[in-house]
């Protein structure tokens, strides 16, 4: 079963994130350019909350308020569902479906070190079931 680690080291430990203070249509500006759903707002090092395009359609659009003059730390979420590098791709894929969010900051040692996404997993799951079946053909055929 592949790990948290293992889909990093595939994909990359980038890490896009924002400052609470910036106005949100900096934000929504950032995910369009780097083609993300979400950033991590962070103080120096330390992980203070997420902000995704969900929170942007309900908390700005939804109640009209002014992307220019709306700071990210008004419509973030604090509250921040985390994974830990040798936590597996399918324990992942629970906490995101039962919690229904989409992103997922790896965290080490307090440290953020990545982040994923419901589409990272889906695609690692895809991944080890195709190896999977190869290897049921390869056995049949012996």
């Amino acid at each position: 079963m592949k790990l948290v680690k293992h889909l990093l080291d595939s994909k990359g430990r980038d890490i896009i994130s924002i400052v609470g203070d910036a106005s949100v249509l900096d934000a929504i500006k950032t995910m369009a350019e780097r083609s993300v759903g979400s950033l991590l707002v962070m103080e120096n090092d330390e992980l203070k909350g997420i902000v995704t395009e969900r929170d942007y359609a309900r908390k700005v659009i939804i109640k009209g308020r002014s992307s220019k003059s709306t700071q990210v730390q008004e419509i973030m979420t604090t509250q921040v569902c985390t994974a830990a590098p040798d936590q597996t791709v399918n324990d992942c894929m629970t906490t995101m479906t039962e919690r229904r969010i989409r992103h997922l900051p790896v965290i080490e040692n307090g440290k953020v070190v990545g982040l994923i996404s419901i589409g990272d997993l889906v695609q690692a799951i895809i991944s080890d079931q195709q190896e999977e079946i190869q290897q049921l053909e390869q056995y049949i055929k012996s």
